[in-house]
C-alpha cells in the first residue's frame, strides 16, 4: 500500500480553493507521478485559484475514457491539517473528498502501464475549484466532455462500495429588494420596508420545496436593514434549489421568476441574479447498460446508489456522456475536521479501476 505514501504527501498541502499556491503544489506533485506513465500534460493557467491540468494518453481507435478529479478541498490553511492513519481508517482533509480518489485512480494508471508499459486513450482531468460550484473549470470540462465515451469520477464511494448513478442538479440565486428608508418613530408611513417583502417571499420560495419529488429550496442567509429605528430600504436573500428533473427544475425555476416580479410590499422593486451551476445527472439506461458490462468484465456485482449532494459528473453527464461516479474510497465526515476514509475501500477500489481500465486497453 505504498500509495497511502502518496496520500500523506498531498493530504498534508493545504489546498482549500482559494488557496492557488497549495492547489498547484498539489497539482505539480499529481504531474511529477502521472507524467511518467506517458502522459502529456496540459496546463490550464488561472491567476485566483489553482491550474486545471488535463493529462492526455496516447490515441487509437476505440472507446475514449475521462478519469475525473479535483485537486481543492473545503478547509482552509489552519483549520483542519495533517495525515493520520490507524490500522483501518486514514484521516485528514481530502482523504475521501477527494484527493483519496484521485490516488485511486493514480494508481490503477500504474497498474495497467506496468502490466501494458503504454496507455491508450485514457485521459485524466483535476480542476481546481470543484468545492466551489466549479464556476470557472466548468466551461473546459463542457469542452472536453464531447471528446469521450465514458466517463469515470472518483468521489467517494457509498458505505458498501456503491457506484453514484444520479445526483440532483443545483442552482444558487440572490434575490435583492430595493425599499426606502425612513425613520421608523417619525415617518413609519414613508418608508417602503424591503425586510417585509423578503418575508413575503421567504414563505412562497418554502412553499415550492417538494419532498416527495425530492425538490428543496432554501433560503439559507437572509441579510437586511439598517437599525432598529429605521425602515429597512434593502435586503437580500440567499437562496439554493435542488431538483432530480428537467421538468421540476423549469417550474421552480417559472415560480422563482413569478416570485421576484411580484411586489407583495408596494413599492418595493426586486431583481434575481445567479443560476444552475450543475445541472442534474440522471439515472439512464446507457449508464445500467454500461454498469451489467463492468460487472462481467470484473466479474463481481456493482452496487448503485442516488445522492441529493452534486459534483463535476453532473456536468459530464450533461454533455450525453455516459457517467458514473463514486469510484473513490469508502469515506465518511467529509466537509468536516472529522474527516476520513476506510484503508480497505482503497484497495477494493484500486483493484476494480485497474480490471476496468486493463480490459479497455487489451479490447482497443
Amino acid at each position: 500500500m505504498d500509495y497511502l505514501k502518496d496520500l500523506e504527501t498531498i493530504i498534508n498541502i493545504n489546498s482549500y480553493t482559494k488557496n492557488k499556491s497549495g492547489v498547484d503544489l498539489v497539482g505539480q506533485k499529481m504531474t511529477s507521478w502521472i507524467e511518467p506513465l506517458g502522459f502529456n500534460t496540459s496546463i490550464f493557467t488561472r491567476e485566483n485559484i489553482g491550474n486545471h491540468l488535463l493529462f492526455s494518453s496516447q490515441k487509437k481507435s476505440g472507446k475514449k475514457i475521462l478519469l475525473l478529479g479535483h485537486n481543492d478541498t473545503v478547509f482552509p490553511p489552519n483549520s483542519f491539517e495533517g495525515f493520520k492513519e490507524n490500522e483501518f481508517w486514514v484521516y485528514g482533509p481530502g482523504v475521501c473528498d477527494m484527493k483519496g480518489g484521485n490516488i485511486v485512480a493514480l494508481q490503477a494508471l500504474r497498474n495497467i502501464f506496468n502490466q501494458n508499459k503504454k496507455i491508450f486513450n485514457i485521459d485524466f482531468l483535476l480542476v481546481s475549484d470543484e468545492e466551489t460550484g466549479s464556476d470557472d473549470s466548468k466551461e473546459l470540462t463542457t469542452s472536453i466532455a464531447k471528446n469521450y465515451d465514458y466517463c469515470f469520477v472518483f468521489e467517494a464511494a457509498g458505505e458498501n462500495l456503491e457506484v453514484v448513478t444520479q445526483r440532483k442538479g443545483v442552482g444558487t440565486f440572490t434575490i435583492t429588494i430595493e425599499g426606502l428608508a425612513s425613520h421608523a418613530g417619525n415617518h413609519y408611513d414613508k418608508g417602503i420596508d424591503a425586510n417585509l417583502e423578503a418575508s413575503f417571499k421567504l414563505q412562497e420560495l418554502v412553499k415550492l420545496t417538494n419532498l416527495e419529488l425530492q425538490t428543496t429550496v432554501n433560503v439559507g442567509k437572509i441579510n437586511g436593514g439598517i437599525g432598529a429605528n429605521t425602515i429597512s430600504p434593502k435586503c437580500e436573500l440567499l437562496l439554493e434549489i435542488r431538483y432530480t428533473s428537467n421538468e421540476e427544475k423549469q417550474r421552480v425555476l417559472d415560480s422563482l421568476e413569478k416570485i421576484v416580479n411580484t411586489s407583495y410590499v408596494k413599492g418595493t422593486k426586486s431583481t434575481l441574479s445567479g443560476g444552475i451551476q450543475r445541472d442534474v445527472m440522471s439515472e439512464n439506461d446507457k449508464q445500467l447498460k454500461f454498469i451489467k458490462e463492468l460487472e462481467n468484465i470484473t466479474n463481481r456485482q456493482i452496487l448503485k446508489e442516488k445522492r441529493g449532494g452534486v459534483s463535476d459528473a453532473n456536468i459530464v453527464a450533461s454533455c450525453g456522456v455516459t457517467t458514473l461516479d463514486g469510484f473513490g474510497p469508502f469515506g465518511d465526515g467529509d466537509h468536516t475536521i472529522s474527516e476520513r476514509a476506510v484503508k480497505s475501500s482503497f484497495t477494493s477500489r484500486i483493484e476494480l479501476m485497474t480490471k476496468i481500465l486493463n480490459h479497455f486497453q487489451k479490447n482497443l
